[in-house]
């Protein structure tokens, strides 16, 4: 499965009411963006972090706590899980690792592997189209036509 890392840079909240600090800590994260006018994405972690730290969560549960269809919430779970946050063991949802803050440990390595790799192919497309490595001093400028990239 592939997975969706977004991260946004968000003044966080100035007082330290919980529901805020997780609002704000899942918009940073990116899972309460576009459809989700109603921060179901926020209430399930929300839901998961209050009742199901040890022993995870149903989605039928999550759905009769929040009052909200079970493909509804298996929609904002399966988004939740792709981000990396959440993940599914049979029928329990749990959080990625035993607590918040591990979960969002283990996300950081993620997007660290990932911006591993992307610097490795950053390096070869450089070395393809002949940008010269850093610290050589020499300056390329790029200039893309129809035809492909010209180096001048």
């Amino acid at each position: 499965m592939h997975q969706r890392l977004t991260l946004q840079q968000i003044p966080r909240p100035t007082g330290k009411d919980l529901t805020e600090e997780i609002y704000w800590l899942c918009d940073t994260l990116g899972l309460s963006a576009g459809r989700d006018l109603n921060n179901l994405s926020t209430q399930i972690i929300r839901a998961i972090l209050e009742r199901s730290i040890e022993s995870g969560i149903t989605s039928d549960e999550l759905s009769t706590l929040l009052a909200i269809s079970s493909g509804r919430v298996n929609h904002h779970l399966r988004n939740l899980s792709r981000s990396g946050i959440v993940y599914r063991e049979r029928r329990l949802i749990h959080l990625r690792r035993r607590s918040l803050r591990d979960s969002i440990r283990e996300m950081r390595r993620d997007a660290d592997r990932i911006f591993d790799e992307l610097e490795q192919v950053a390096d070869e497309i450089d070395s393809l189209v002949g940008v010269p490595k850093n610290g050589s001093g020499k300056k390329a400028l790029i200039i893309r036509d129809s035809f492909g990239i010209v180096l001048k």
